[in-house]
């Protein structure tokens, strides 16, 4: 047998989407024996969980009742909170339990251990964060109650494990088998539950890659006899948010009670020194297979997490009963992330036979598999949704390392270094030394990237930025190197926050939780059935030094350390605005005179103003409805593509086509719909200009992030006489020639995707989304990934839009971050409210539920969902009772 190993993909520049997993080539005879063997009726369906009838298991101390509807969505009801979590448990590893023991190889840094030694560069970099390490210290630093529900989770999953084993699991098991004979299923553990929380973290990261970016552009094109020009340059491709033409989220901001419990919930003190929390409570034969290697440290993770990519971000927005037919609010949320299949949500909804201290719960919306509780939803009297908080909470560090020390104010301090073993599955161990400074774990040498910022030597040092020698580093021995300082780093406190969320009765609670709510760092809105609507900024938000992170920073001068985190006080918070509503799209918080730094790299707001533009026409009009707030979710404009369409109507174009396609932007909404012919040639219209503005040039500028480039180039538009018109490279001399030449262009290659005639032209399938499996759908191996992945899905929407689909420029058009779900809570009647996720309940391949989601996604339909006991009882088509054995 012989393995032809996969070609690694022309490297890529750091912000560019990630290429997913892929395994190397097998033999054909065993391609052949192993698509013979999965077609097998019995193989594919014997991992199918049981879902009607009665199961015994040790560990329930009563019955449990599974319900679930017509999309397998579950309702589970118990007596007590520790059987709720352990039916919790049992239902997720029912569905999706590849899923979960996938991902906590991952956070743990094990690949290696399912997949052999191609994986071991990426858990090397998993190792060096140490997101397992992390997840440890926050369950042992957990109350005895929280424990006890994510203890409870662990049993009920292995209560499932000691039923099933192998491919009775999942048909994934069945393929690792075959290369990997000697895996075994290892028990869960509360860690694993946590761990998950940091992956969700570095998939909302936000700007690592911008502030790389940026250090690599000084290194690149900057002069270091001009560094006003270089400064000059970055302030143009990395503008300010434009404050005058889109929202923030708290205009203004509202006064309410201090929180009694604020001062325990919020962060223990940070000592500087030491990098973590001061208070202990909060201390923080598989050669068969191939996988790429990434060709960053961040590809590296991403690869096996989810793509950052485009469109990474999410839509929230709550309106009060003023603005609504029904006289209550309405709460719509929307998050975006990397396309996965199985989705990364998974629905369900917990519920307490009788609502008592011990079992509080009653509550439904978007869980994580493999995490006990409900992440976003409502429960009886509140609903509350998400989106990225977009804040800053991470920054890299130039070091100035000499042997096993580095050097801090002048004098060299000793690094922090563990030894680790990564294990390889039909290879031999891998020893591992991790280093860290004070700021936290060094990651260059892990990739081309962080190691050229730390051979570049860049720096922001005081107010002047510097490339090279600084007169601060050089008279100091030794080499460069770059750490990473990030809140996900150190403990924290979430995995506690989201049962305070699920039993919140008022905003106070919701507040409460909030303040728990670190890491991730999201916007929560808010609403309840009195009728009160509201919004809370939580997270650790750190107070920085000299420097704001824009850039690296100097990590031998401690005036640039983090000095402790905003206090959870001071964070900003509104309740019942004036304006009836409150939108969070990932834009700007607060105007730029809040007395806290929070970021320089929000989202550049485009999102934030079309939805709000249209809550207020709407409401203007008629009061607004649950279907107005499912409306505004699809909404497809593309904000640039009207600007573009308005000054094409004076380019001059050569050619019938180029004319032609020119000629459809005349009558155009501006909406990306799939069926539309506009809307398929302005975005690729867009895409040629930007490459041509940015990408093909002698020095190639970055160009990722839309909205990033929906300002730049907005302005661009505005300045014909701007030096960045002209191309060499492209011998184009001017704006009018540059619009008219990425037009013809555009025009060449829809033709070539679609066919020359302009009227057959549409977005949908040139945008469509192929679902693939996060594992063996990339196998390079057509009859497995035939197994496992769905598609194409024809979609509308793009990037920067509210129905935000995502692609990557210079990668093709196809959809690549999407809406993962979908969600409209009605607080006057909440059977009212309706839900939708990318695929489905289950993670078995043929499952009926695999993918019965996707469809409605598609074409943005929601389905109604059953709340209260009577609704849940008439949508229930099967019913599961588990049963105490003996």
């Amino acid at each position: 047998m012989t393995i032809e190993p996969v070609e690694p993909p022309a490297p890529r520049r750091l912000g560019v989407r990630i290429g997913r997993i892929a395994f190397g080539v097998v033999a054909g005879l065993l391609v052949i024996a192993v698509a013979a063997a999965f077609f097998v009726v019995w193989t594919i369906q014997r991992s199918f969980p049981q879902t009607a009838g009665e199961i015994e298991l040790d560990g329930l101390t009563a019955e449990v009742t599974v319900q679930r509807d017509d999309l397998g969505v579950p309702t589970i009801t118990a007596d007590s909170s520790h059987d709720l979590f352990y039916a919790q448990g049992f239902v997720h590893a029912q569905d999706r339990f590849f899923e979960m023991d996938f991902r906590r190889h991952v956070t743990s840094g094990r690949v290696a251990e399912m997949f052999g030694e191609s994986q071991a560069p990426t858990d090397m970099f998993l190792r060096t964060l140490g997101w397992r390490d992390v997840a440890e210290q926050e369950v042992e630093a957990m109350d005895e109650t929280t424990l006890a529900y994510y203890q409870a989770y662990a049993d009920g999953v292995n209560a499932y494990l000691e039923t099933r084993d192998g491919a009775d699991l999942s048909l994934e098991y069945a393929v690792l088998g075959i290369q990997n004979p000697d895996y075994e299923v290892e028990p869960w553990e509360p860690a694993d539950s946590v761990a998950w929380l940091k992956a969700m973290a570095w998939d909302l990261r936000t700007n690592i890659e911008d502030e790389t970016e940026r250090a690599l552009l000084i290194a690149e094109v900057g002069d270091p006899t001009a560094p006003a020009e270089s400064v000059e340059l970055l302030e143009q491709l990395y503008p300010a948010y434009p404050f005058e033409e889109n929202p923030v989220i708290v205009p203004k901001l509202s006064t309410v009670p201090a929180l009694e419990a604020a001062t325990d919930a919020a962060p223990a003190a940070f000592s500087t020194e030491t990098g973590t929390t001061e208070d202990s409570q909060v201390q923080t034969a598989v050669s068969t297979i191939e996988w790429q290697e990434a060709d960053s440290v961040v590809a590296a993770a991403s690869m096996l997490i989810g793509d950052v990519g485009e469109g990474i971000g999410s839509n929230s927005w709550v309106v009060s009963g003023e603005l609504t037919e029904s006289g209550l609010p309405l709460l719509a949320n929307d998050p975006h992330l990397g396309s996965s299949l199985p989705s990364v949500w998974y629905q369900v909804q917990l519920r307490c036979s009788a609502v008592t201290d011990e079992c509080p719960f009653d509550v439904g919306g978007f869980s994580f598999s493999g995490l006990p509780g409900i992440v976003i939803g409502h429960n009886a009297q509140v609903a509350w949704g998400f989106t990225n908080l977009t804040t800053d909470v991470a920054d890299l560090y130039i070091e100035k390392v000499d042997g096993d020390e580095y050097w801090r104010d002048g004098a060299l301090v000793p690094l922090d270094v563990r030894e680790e073993t990564v294990k390889v599955a039909g290879g031999d161990d891998i020893d591992l030394t991790i280093r860290s400074t004070v700021h936290g774990p060094i990651i260059s040498g892990l990739t081309d990237d962080f190691t050229a910022v730390a051979d570049g030597q860049v720096a922001a040092d005081g107010d002047a930025l510097t490339q090279g020698e600084t007169d601060a580093s050089a008279a100091l021995s030794g080499e460069y190197a770059v750490s990473l300082r990030w809140t996900a780093l150190d403990a924290g406190s979430t995995a506690t926050a989201i049962f305070a969320l699920a039993t919140a009765q008022d905003f106070d609670d919701f507040r409460y939780a909030a303040s728990l709510f670190d890491v991730p760092a999201q916007n929560l809105i808010y609403a309840d059935v009195e009728g009160n609507i509201g919004y809370q900024a939580p997270g650790r938000l750190p107070i920085r030094g000299a420097g704001d992170g824009w850039l690296p920073q100097p990590g031998w001068d401690s005036s640039y350390d983090w000095t402790g985190f905003i206090d959870f006080e001071e964070l900003p918070v509104s309740y019942n605005p004036s304006s009836g509503y409150i939108v969070t799209a990932n834009n700007a918080i607060v105007t730029d005179d809040y007395d806290r730094f929070l970021s320089r790299d929000w989202d550049y707001g485009y999102r934030a103003a079309r939805i709000t533009h249209m809550i207020e026409r709407r409401a203007a009009a008629a009061p607004l409805t649950a279907q107005d707030m499912r409306d505004i979710q699809n909404d497809n404009e593309m904000w640039i593509g009207k600007k573009l369409a308005a000054i094409m109507a004076d380019i001059e174009v050569e050619g019938t086509g180029p004319k032609e396609a020119v000629a459809l932007l005349r009558t155009w909404d501006a909406q990306n719909n799939a069926d539309s012919a506009a809307a398929a040639y302005a975005n690729v219209l867009w895409s040629n200009l930007v490459l041509n503005l940015f990408e093909q040039r002698e020095k190639p500028l970055p160009h990722d992030g839309q909205a990033r480039l929906f300002t730049v180039v907005s302005a661009l538009l505005d300045d014909p006489t701007d030096p960045l018109w002209k191309n060499e490279k492209l011998d184009v001399s001017g704006m009018e020639e540059m619009l008219a030449f990425s037009a013809e262009q555009a025009y060449t290659e829809l033709a070539g995707l679609q066919g020359s005639a302009v009227s057959r032209w549409n977005w949908g399938s040139l945008h469509a989304i192929t679902l693939k499996n996060s594992t063996l759908g990339s196998s390079g191996i057509a009859p497995i990934e035939a197994l496992f992945n769905r598609g194409p899905y024809p979609v509308g929407g793009g990037p920067s839009v509210v129905n935000a689909t995502g692609w990557e420029l210079g990668e093709g058009y196809a959809t690549t971050t999407v809406p993962s779900m979908r969600m409209v809570i009605d607080l006057s009647d909440f059977d009212a409210s309706t839900w939708n996720q990318l695929t489905g309940a289950s993670g078995h391949a043929f499952h009926p539920h695999y993918v019965d989601q996707t469809e409605n996604w598609s074409r943005g339909i929601q389905t109604p969902w059953a709340f209260t006991a009577d609704a849940v009882d008439e949508a229930t088509v099967d019913t599961l009772v588990l049963r105490p054995k003996g």
